[in-house]
C-alpha cells in the first residue's frame, strides 16, 4: 500500500487516524485494480455499463475533491446540482471515461494529489464537527447539514463502493482479481 498520502500529512491521532487509516485501505483497493494495465485496457468498457477502469479513478477523485472543498467551503463547492444543461451533463459524463491524450499513470497522480490534499484538510482540521448544509439535490435531504465527519464516511464509502465496481471490470477484463 502507498503511504505517500500518510505521510505528507500532519501526523493524527484517534478517530482521525482511524478515519484516515480506513480512506487509505479503500484507496489502496481502488488503485491496486489498475495494476499492470495499460492505457487502452484502462479505457475499456468491460461490461454492459458505461464505466472503465480510469473513468472509475477520475469519478472518485472528482468526487473526494468536490467532497474536500464542502468541508472547507460548504456548498458552493459543490456543483449545482439542480438544472443542469446538457454541457453540465455532458462534462459529467465525461469523467466516468478515460478520454483521448489522458493517461492511466496521468489519473493515478492526480487521484493521489486529491487523497494528499484531502488526508491535509481532515488533520488540519479544528473540530470534525464543523458543518454545512448540503447543497440542493435530489439525492440529499432537503435542509440536512453534514459534519466533516460525515464527509469523511461518506467518501469511505464511495471510495468502497467503487472498488467494488472496479474488481468486476478488472475481472471481465482479463480475470483479474483484488482478492482470492
Amino acid at each position: 500500500m502507498s503511504d505517500t498520502a500518510t505521510t505528507t500529512a500532519p501526523a493524527v491521532t484517534g478517530e482521525r487516524a482511524d478515519l484516515l487509516a480506513q480512506l487509505a485501505t479503500q484507496r489502496h483497493f481502488l488503485r491496486y485494480t489498475t495494476r499492470d494495465l495499460t492505457d487502452e485496457q484502462a479505457a475499456l468498457r468491460t461490461t454492459a455499463g458505461e464505466l472503465c477502469l480510469g473513468g472509475l479513478i477520475k469519478h472518485v477523485a472528482s468526487v473526494e475533491r468536490a467532497w474536500a472543498g464542502f468541508i472547507l467551503e460548504g456548498p458552493s463547492a459543490m456543483p449545482d446540482f439542480t438544472n443542469p444543461t446538457q454541457a453540465d451533463l455532458d462534462r459529467r459524463a465525461e469523467v466516468f471515461r478515460l478520454l483521448p491524450g489522458e493517461t492511466l499513470a496521468g489519473v493515478l497522480a492526480a487521484y493521489e494529489e486529491v487523497a494528499r490534499r484531502t488526508d491535509a484538510v481532515i488533520a488540519a482540521l479544528p473540530d470534525l464537527d464543523v458543518s454545512h448544509p448540503l447543497p440542493e439535490a435530489p439525492w440529499f435531504e432537503p435542509g440536512a447539514r453534514w459534519s466533516a465527519r460525515r464527509v469523511v464516511l461518506q467518501i469511505i464509502g464511495e471510495t468502497a463502493q467503487h472498488s467494488g465496481h472496479a474488481d468486476i471490470l478488472r475481472e471481465s477484463l482479463d480475470g483479474a482479481k483484488s482478492m482470492g
